[in-house]
């Protein structure tokens, strides 16, 4: 479905709206005259966006992987701002390294908020999108495009949150519910913005095509997403020159595997690939979070 709409005064929802491109969003969302509701793990920083939105906002605390949780939070954004028209699945997290050494709890999370965060937005939000004929869109990636190597859980995550989206479509479209997803590359988040630190992502941009290694603005990439918001459109790419790219995604996964033999041994050799743990501040509320379900030792026990 690719017909304009006036989404002047409906409601939006985004997910992972604290900071980065969620917020980012928000305020593309604002400025069109929608209202705004800003769901996260972190209140504070949640409602230091809202206050600079020009349109009437909401804030939710909530973990996007709490299918009662993000139910209550569905009521709630209905109860202050009505029925959602968008709901933008944009929360994710990111981690890199051999997947062989990879912590187990770290991989899953990723997959978690990533993949199933996805799924508990769309459930959760699917009632009201049914009664505005509305528009959910995921935010993928061009990990989707084409696996890389030391990054094994973030594209296992993408490439199903957007084979979830597509399912989703056909499955909704009689209803009247549009469903998009959007195709990021390379943005200026904080997830992403120590990405020289890391051996791991420096090696694995470093090796792609010097057009693909540029970072873009995060209010560049949000509007590009906006003018897709306003389209309902099927896919979205951020930026547009990814449209290209697409077409070439059937030889994405040869070209890395010849790339990978290449080079991989080499830089094995030369580097010590170290995990990265979950990356940007996000990345780090995540970890804190782990921390505090991880099971304790035998013979410990943990505060309540």
């Amino acid at each position: 479905m690719t017909r304009s709409w006036d989404t002047r005064g409906r409601t939006a929802v985004v997910t992972g709206a604290a900071r980065g491109l969620g917020a980012g969003l928000a305020r593309c969302l604002a400025d069109r005259g929608m209202r705004v509701a800003l769901l996260g793990r972190e209140t504070a920083t949640l409602e230091s966006v809202a206050a600079t939105l020009p349109t009437q906002s909401h804030v939710v605390e909530v973990d996007v992987t709490d299918d009662e949780a993000m139910r209550r939070a569905s009521e709630d954004v209905t109860r202050h701002l009505g029925a959602p028209s968008v709901v933008i699945a944009n929360a994710g997290v990111a981690e890199g390294g051999p997947f062989e050494t990879s912590d187990p709890a770290t991989w899953r999370r990723v997959v978690e908020v990533n993949l199933v965060g996805s799924a508990a937005t769309a459930r959760s939000f699917l009632p009201g999108l049914r009664a505005t004929r509305g528009y959910f869109l995921q935010i993928a990636s061009t990990a989707a495009f084409g696996a890389a190597p030391m990054m094994s859980a973030y594209c296992a995550s993408k490439a199903g949150a957007e084979a979830f989206a597509r399912s989703l479509r056909a499955e909704v479209a009689h209803a009247g519910v549009a469903v998009g997803v959007a195709y990021l590359h390379w943005t200026d988040t904080d997830m992403i913005r120590d990405v020289d630190r890391h051996t791991v992502l420096r090696e694995l941009r470093g090796h792609m095509p010097a057009p693909a290694r540029r970072v873009y603005p995060v209010d560049r990439v949000a509007a590009w997403i906006a003018r897709g918001v306003d389209r309902r459109s099927c896919s979205i790419y951020a930026p547009p020159w990814l449209r290209i790219a697409q077409a070439g995604r059937p030889f994405f996964p040869l070209a890395v595997d010849l790339l990978s033999r290449r080079e991989l041994p080499r830089l094995m050799r030369e580097h010590a690939f170290d995990q990265t743990g979950l990356l940007g501040h996000g990345g780090r509320i995540e970890e804190a979070s782990l921390s505090r379900t991880a099971p304790a030792p035998e013979g410990e026990t943990r505060d309540r």
